[in-house]
């Protein structure tokens, strides 16, 4: 663990709702990114120990750059946020109001509906089938792309922007952090970084494409979604 962890005061993750043998939980307002970490961690520890049942944890953090276990430094661009190093896979990303950042700690020894047990690969496209699917509900369609994880868009003319991230962690064979997906950040605080290390291609939000929906109306997509997925 950072040791930057271990000086944080603890953060429980809220009583959810049971949906399909997973706790669906909601925090209201920002909750800041180092105490989520933590209560991620603890939460990932709990269902491994058999403590605690597995959970989605959907959350919104203050405005933070985050640094994946393949991060380079010179992709930092500009720090005018906290930079944290996150324990993750990946590289840089962003997290802020209005991105939907959705945390799955699931216990990967079992099969998830078609997922399969103990596949860390099946797991993350999985995650990414979740995006697409609740994408679809507003009509905007997400396409992977080889050697790029996480969900992009093509717009009129052909750029491709990404709206969706992807970065996992798994310890003991329980997965941890997960997806975020843009609603309606402030698209320029992206410029800090490098995202995911790509510097070719944008970052988009659903807000930008033209479909102005609400947070409640991505989380009901969500929902809907995983059960087609995971269920």
């Amino acid at each position: 663990m950072p040791e930057s962890l271990l000086s944080v005061p603890p953060l429980l993750i809220p009583a959810g709702t049971p949906r399909a043998g997973v706790e669906w939980s909601v925090s209201e307002g920002l909750t800041p990114y180092t105490p989520a970490i933590a209560a991620m961690e603890a939460r990932a520890h709990a269902i491994h120990d058999g403590t605690a049942g597995e959970c989605v944890w959907l959350v919104e953090h203050p405005p933070t750059y985050t640094a994946g276990t393949s991060a380079k430094p010179e992709d930092l661009k500009d720090a005018r946020f906290p930079a944290v190093p996150a324990g993750r896979g990946g590289k840089w990303t962003y997290h802020g109001p209005g991105q939907r950042v959705a945390y799955a700690m699931l216990d990967l020894t079992r099969p998830h509906g078609p997922v399969p047990a103990r596949d860390i690969r099946a797991y993350v496209h999985a995650l990414e089938e979740w995006m697409i699917r609740a994408l679809w509900r507003f009509n905007i369609r997400g396409e992977r792309r080889e050697g790029r994880v996480g969900i992009w868009v093509v717009r009129p003319g052909g750029a491709e922007e990404k709206i969706g991230a992807i970065g996992v962690r798994v310890t003991r064979w329980v997965s941890w952090h997960g997806l975020a997906l843009n609603l309606e950040p402030d698209l320029s605080h992206f410029g800090g970084i490098v995202p995911c290390g790509i510097a070719e291609h944008g970052v988009t939000s659903l807000h930008a494409l033209g479909v102005l929906i609400t947070m409640e109306e991505l989380d009901s997509a969500l929902m809907s979604a995983w059960d087609e997925v995971f269920g």
